[in-house]
């Protein structure tokens, strides 16, 4: 699957997915209804496009996620970072971080994080 985009639907639906797999497709229709509000209908409708999309799978009554969340969360902010930022991390950090300050302890995981992937 070249495209991880899910519209925000979509995505709710399968953070329910990845919360409850293995799910019962019955019990998923109760999360969806408990959750989203969603008829028993519209849960199968979702289901059937996201199974179409290869974004899960229903055999025997059970769905499971054929992409994992992170996979999904990788894709979302590379589409963000590049879409409104033209692709600058420095660009993304500073708006992201705004005014706030972070703690000694994040600035140290956000060093290592940057280490751990920096080129050379």
């Amino acid at each position: 699957m070249d495209e991880l985009k899910l519209c925000e639907s979509d995505f709710r639906f399968m953070d329910i997915v990845w919360e409850n797999e293995p799910v019962s497709s019955g019990k998923l229709v109760e999360l969806c209804l408990d959750k989203l509000g969603w008829k028993k209908s519209t849960t199968y409708t979702v289901l059937k496009k996201l199974c179409e999309k290869g974004f899960a799978k229903n055999e025997g009554a059970v769905v499971t996620a054929l992409v994992p969340r992170d996979k999904v969360a990788a894709f979302e902010s590379e589409r963000v970072v590049e879409r409104t930022f033209n692709g600058s991390l420095p660009g993304f950090l500073a708006a992201f971080l705004g005014g706030k300050t972070i703690s000694e302890q994040e600035a140290a995981e956000l060093k290592k994080l940057i280490d751990s992937h920096r080129e050379g």
